[in-house]
């Protein structure tokens, strides 16, 4: 686990770096559960099977990475990247907890993903979001990521919205 505290605008957020199965892990897993439950139902096969989709060392070095912002000790927002092939990472699982949506938690987890993807050797990412996530879809769109769709088509019709980002 490595963890770094950034000063100034959030001066209690911390970044941890943890295996899937790190206790902090539980409230980005159980949130994003509840979540998909929520918008999707049974679509894509139920939440359950969704969380279970990727073995938990697809998450960690040297290939993939998870990490869980904290805010006065409580997880409050996450993500994690995978390996998508040998130049492409694949982000994955990016929450923010529903109390505290709205504060550039979701911005901050995508810049350290991006800036560890770098630091493994990735030149490109690659996610996808559902049709229901439409905070996701323009957040992706407000931080330089293409997408891989219509944007004039209806999501419902799409199903995977795919955006990609070149590395620096």
């Amino acid at each position: 686990m490595t963890q770094q505290t950034f000063p100034g605008a959030h001066p209690e957020l911390t970044v941890l770096r943890l295996p899937l199965s790190d206790p902090r892990v539980r409230p980005l897993v159980e949130g994003l559960t509840e979540e998909y439950d929520r918008r999707y139902g049974g679509l894509f096969g139920g939440a359950n099977q969704e969380m279970l989709r990727y073995p938990a060392e697809e998450f960690e070095a040297p290939h993939g990475a998870l990490l869980i912002l904290q805010e006065h000790g409580r997880s409050v927002a996450g993500g994690a990247f995978r390996r998508f092939d040998a130049d492409t990472a694949e982000l994955k699982r990016i929450w923010t907890h529903a109390d505290h949506r709205r504060r550039g938690l979701a911005r901050r987890v995508l810049v350290e993903l991006e800036a560890e993807a770098v630091r493994r050797g990735y030149r490109r990412l690659y996610l996808t979001t559902g049709p229901r996530q439409p905070e996701a879809k323009n957040l992706y769109l407000a931080t330089g990521y293409r997408p891989g769709f219509d944007l004039a088509a209806d999501p419902e019709t799409i199903k995977h919205l795919s955006f990609t980002k070149d590395l620096p």
